[in-house]
């Protein structure tokens, strides 16, 4: 395996190039999308379930996947399974760019979230394989700022392509930055693999958890669109079912001697801290999933904005996280993370709160900006911390699965915010075509997150403890990436392998 690349080497910046670069396919595609949701749904005829499927269904197999994603890149080389996941995320976003339908717009949609589950976690194991020792904490952390100011453009540029080009070149963008990212991978990155890495993958696992979400996913979505609630009943069924043999199974594969090791180690979550951080995670994370879902549609099908404005809209909030990240992780480090948690949390509910004065004539200064302000200014003091204690809670040999099963809760919650809000607050198939009635809505949706966010406040005030970033001997600092910037979608994936660490107990 190679290492030792030195982070100001013309090596260095050529991996670091290949992995930002294709990393960031996957942070614009999960920003820039939401912007184009109404031009979407008025060029193709879509139902408002359309568009929460043409969201979910990305997030669905990108959630299932992500762990068993950074599983293949141990065994059979991180460099391998990274290009590929290139080549898949690209070929599926010019089936998405040339969709004729909403329903392949679907599929193509989900057929992209294989391609992020593959390459997602293979860029960053890239880096913390090749790097030398010493220069990896500067390596990571400029993957993590650039892949911030990746996030930071999504929406600005989300707008700016639908309205100069349309809808479908914010997926065809993704087709130039693949060639790039390809070529620069197979000619300058050094293939590097786990040799403990063994045994067979945990396919079972993988295909139980998609079941799992799919199942209640299609449930919260068709429920309400009146065709009767005997499929969505099955589905919950189903899906409920799938998640019991999933525990089963992972359960089962965490026994010595099991030829497979279990995607999921149940075992990391005997740590009770590490198990209340992740339904903190869960819970602000759908409050944060639903609000950015439905705050593009109501600026522009209530608001009056165009996608281009509804996109600049949000860059307040973008630019708070990206100033004041860095802080609030330093600052989780010594006074401890509970109440710069518990007090975050609590100003994103306030401005969810100040979400709901936007409506047919709104003004962006008097009342869009404030609630974005507010909004950004909680989520900078919240990201950092809670993904910095999820790693910190877990046992170290854990450290890997710890961040991968936190990103996967993350975008789970927002995969069933997505799915569940919309019926939650009274929004049917037509209400989507009716800017009163979406508003309504909007309006319920935003008090229901805003009381998600209230009980993520009080949870982090009663079971974090302030002691958990305190530096120990058995447990490494926090990674650069949990104090430099984190993405809103989900937390960062930390890099270490998932396949060959066992269960415990």
């Amino acid at each position: 395996m190679a290492a030792g690349v030195r982070f100001g080497s013309a090596a260095g910046r050529w991996v670091l190039l290949a992995t930002v670069l294709g990393s960031s396919m996957a942070f614009l595609d999960s920003t820039v999308v939401n912007v184009a949701l109404p031009t979407i749904g008025k060029d193709l005829g879509a139902s408002l379930e359309d568009l929460q499927w043409t969201v979910t269904a990305y997030t669905l197999t990108l959630a299932s996947l992500i762990l068993l994603g950074g599983s293949l890149g141990d065994r059979l080389g991180r460099r391998r399974v990274f290009v590929i996941g290139v080549v898949w995320f690209a070929l599926a976003s010019a089936l998405c760019g040339a969709s004729p339908t909403i329903g392949v717009l679907i599929v193509a949609r989900a057929l992209q979230g294989i391609g992020g589950a593959l390459l997602t976690p293979g860029s960053l194991a890239i880096i913390q394989a090749t790097f030398d020792e010493q220069d990896r904490p500067r390596a990571v952390g400029a993957w993590s700022g650039l892949g911030g100011v990746a996030g930071a453009i999504g929406p600005l540029l989300g707008g700016w392509l639908v309205q100069a080009a349309g809808w479908r070149w914010v997926f065809l963008i993704n087709l130039p930055l693949a060639v790039i990212v390809i070529a620069v991978s197979v000619r300058h990155v050094p293939e590097s693999s786990d040799p403990m890495a063994h045994g067979r993958f945990d396919v079972a696992g993988a295909v139980l958890a998609a079941a799992a979400l799919a199942g209640v996913t299609y449930a919260l979505i068709e429920a309400p669109g009146g065709h009767g609630l005997a499929g969505p009943v099955i589905a919950a069924a189903l899906g409920a079912a799938a998640f019991v043999a999933f525990i089963v199974t992972e359960r089962r594969r965490g026994h010595p001697g099991s030829p497979a090791p279990p995607m999921l180690p149940l075992g990391v979550f005997a740590s009770r801290q590490f198990s209340a951080v992740n339904v903190i995670t869960f819970v602000v994370y759908a409050a944060f999933g639903g609000f950015f879902f439905l705050l593009i549609l109501q600026l522009q099908i209530v608001a009056g904005f165009s996608p281009l404005e509804a996109g600049v809209s949000l860059l307040p909030a973008t630019a708070a996280m990206l100033l004041l990240s860095s802080r609030a992780g330093w600052l989780a480090q010594r006074t401890g993370p509970r109440w710069l948690m518990t007090g975050g949390t609590a100003l994103c509910a306030a401005g969810l709160l100040l979400a709901t004065r936007i409506g047919a004539h709104t003004s962006y200064p008097a009342d869009v900006l404030p609630s974005v302000l507010v909004f950004g200014l909680g989520l900078s003091l919240t990201v950092a911390p809670l993904t910095a204690t999820v790693l910190a809670s877990a046992d170290v040999r854990h450290a890997g699965v710890a961040s991968g099963v936190n990103n996967a809760v993350a975008r789970a919650a927002g995969l069933l915010a997505v799915a569940g809000l919309p019926a939650v607050a009274s929004l049917g198939p037509a209400s989507y075509h009716v800017p009163a009635t979406f508003s309504s809505g909007f309006r319920t949706a935003m008090f229901v997150c805003a009381a998600l966010l209230v009980a993520g406040s009080v949870l982090s005030a009663l079971t974090i403890d302030e002691s958990v970033l305190r530096p120990r001997p058995d447990r490494p600092a926090p990674l650069p990436e949990c104090k430099v910037n984190c993405p809103v979608g989900a937390p960062p994936v930390e890099p270490s392998t998932v396949s060959r660490l066992p269960a415990r107990g």
